[in-house]
Order: C-alpha cells, then sequence, then structure tokens
C-alpha cells in the first residue's frame, strides 16, 4: 500500500509551513510485507513534532519580533526625517537672521559713517568760524594796539610841549 499524505498546509507571512498539529495527526498507510514499525514511526513523529513545535514556535515569536523591529524602523525613520526637515529648516533660520543680522550692521555702519562725515563737516565749520573769528580778533586788537599807540604818542607830544612852555 502506498503512504498516505494527510498534511494541512499553514501560511505564514507568505511561506508555506507544516503546523506541529500536521505532524502529530499524520497517518501512514500499512503494508503488509516490508512495512514500517509502527511503534517507531510513532516515536520518529513524536520526537518530530516536539522538534518542530520549537522550530515552529521560535520561528513565529522571530517572525512577530522582526515585525515588531520593522514596526521601530519605521518610526525611527519617521523620526530621522522629521529631524532632517527640523534641522533645514533651522539652518534656513539661521541663514535668515545672520543675513538680517549683516544688513543691519551694514547699515548702523552706513549711518555711524554718515553721521561721522556729518560731525567731521560741523567741525570744520565751526573751526572755520573760529579762525575768521580769530583772525577778526587779531584785527581788532591791531587797531586797538594802533589807537593806544597814536594816543601814547599824542599824549608824550602833549608832554613835551608842555616841558618845552
Amino acid at each position: 500500500m502506498p503512504v498516505l499524505y494527510n498534511i494541512n498546509l499553514c501560511t505564514q507571512g507568505g511561506d508555506i509551513m507544516l503546523t506541529p498539529l500536521d505532524i502529530e495527526n499524520k497517518r501512514f498507510g500499512k503494508q503488509m510485507m516490508n512495512g514500517y514499525n509502527v511503534n517507531e514511526v510513532d516515536d520518529f513523529l513524536d520526537e518530530l513534532t516536539l522538534e518542530y513545535g520549537k522550530l515552529y514556535k521560535e520561528n513565529a515569536e522571530l517572525k512577530e519580533k522582526r515585525e515588531e523591529l520593522d514596526n521601530d524602523v519605521d518610526k525611527y525613520k519617521n523620526i530621522e526625517n522629521t529631524l532632517q526637515s527640523t534641522l533645514v529648516m533651522a539652518q534656513k533660520t539661521a541663514d535668515e537672521i545672520t543675513a538680517v543680522a549683516k544688513q543691519q550692521a551694514d547699515q548702523i555702519i552706513k549711518d555711524a559713517e554718515f553721521s561721522a562725515k556729518n560731525s567731521v563737516e560741523e567741525l570744520n565749520t565751526q573751526i572755520t568760524l573760529k579762525q575768521k573769528e580769530l583772525e577778526e580778533l587779531k584785527k581788532q586788537f591791531d587797531v586797538y594796539k594802533a589807537k593806544m599807540e597814536s594816543l601814547l604818542i599824542s599824549q608824550l607830544e602833549l608832554l613835551k610841549d608842555i616841558k618845552e612852555d
């Protein structure tokens, strides 16, 4: 008699796998001559069921763990994308702030240069006015001095005339 297969197939993640129950329930047809020892086959199936059950359970746990890790990777990729976007925005903001600060600094320098130029022009005007005042005072002093000399000379002349008389 041929070997009979009564196997239920289970799919997990696209893989076709026998379940430990499939192995446990597996029955072979008996042959009259030169057949398998039923006890040996049953013992082997029991051992195979235990070992396969462990592997089946481990495989399911690993697939579950892989799915969790895949979810974690997706979560961290989202976080990474968010961080990259944040860094790009922060860099853009920093560049804009730097540009504005440079413009303000340039404007402050221009204003200071303009103010300094005006101050220099005003000081030059004041210096020119003071120089004119000084020249005017010198002229007045020279006129005063000349008048005093003239007065003194006339007074000396008077004194001489009085002395001669």
